[in-house]
């Protein structure tokens, strides 16, 4: 059982530490799971806690590799992470879902750009859909088997390298429950992650865009780092290099006397 602070609260919730395909690396918390680009496939990842169905896992797709085809495929298992022998298998598909307990399907390559945020789930009849931030809903698969205990399962597959796993939520007709946070990546106020209104590039009043903050999600992002990335707030820019002293999209290492300038 996961930690929980409250009634309203689901638990942490990040990918499961150890068991990783081999040309995935974990960071960020364990929040972060990218795949080598040398290679489309080796990139599953599960989820560190058994999820609830309904419980909506949400995702960024942060980075693709345009030299692959295909892209993110998700489910769900009921076999334990933590029981799973290393090397895991290559594949999600066929590999895992050609054995007992396994359930995934593709995820639409037009769902998977850099910068898309996506939900998935396991509804009460043992279908999963898939929803993005824009309202656009499907159903991908059906015929689970929902009377185990499960695990979300994630494959980091063809163009998808790069994934940031934003939490979960769970919404009933009077309160909606959501994942504690888990690291300093994740939103802190109400754990509102991905809403049809809150898209992560807003238009401004003159015609540009405005970028969030990769840190809070809240506060515009101002400060251009050494790397070119512009993708922090000048408050969380100071606990990003105090905590981490690298740019959280391409962990390039910034030296502590680096004097930025604000947009």
């Amino acid at each position: 059982m996961s930690k929980r602070c409250g009634l309203l609260c689901l638990g942490p919730l990040t990918f499961h530490r150890s068991a990783i395909g081999d040309k995935v690396h974990l960071s960020q918390g364990y929040c972060h799971a990218r795949r080598a680009n040398n290679t489309f496939s080796k990139g599953l990842v599960f989820s560190s806690r058994t999820v609830k169905t309904g419980e909506r896992i949400q995702l960024l797709i942060e980075a693709e590799a345009p030299n692959w085809d295909g892209a993110l495929r998700v489910g769900f298992t009921n076999i334990a992470p933590e029981s799973r022998s290393l090397p895991l298998p290559d594949l999600a598909i066929p590999d895992l879902i050609n054995t007992s307990g396994h359930w995934a399907a593709p995820v639409p390559e037009g769902l998977c750009k850099a910068g898309s945020e996506l939900e998935f789930w396991v509804s009460r009849s043992g279908s999963i859909y898939i929803a993005n931030q824009r309202g656009w809903k499907k159903k991908i698969l059906k015929g689970m088997d929902i009377s185990k205990p499960l695990w979300a399962m994630m494959d980091i597959y063809g163009k998808t390298c790069s994934i940031i796993l934003l939490g979960s939520k769970k919404g009933s007709c009077c309160l909606t429950r959501r994942s504690c946070e888990t690291s300093p990546w994740q939103v802190s106020d109400t754990h509102a992650l991905i809403s049809n209104d809150s898209p992560r590039l807003k238009p401004t009043t003159d015609g540009e865009d405005k970028i969030d903050c990769v840190a809070c999600m809240n506060q515009q992002a101002t400060v251009t780092l050494p790397c070119a990335h512009r993708c922090l707030c000048e408050k969380c820019f100071v606990g990003v290099i105090e905590n981490f002293g690298t740019c959280p999209l391409c962990r390039h290492r910034i030296k502590e006397d680096f004097h930025y300038k604000s947009l």
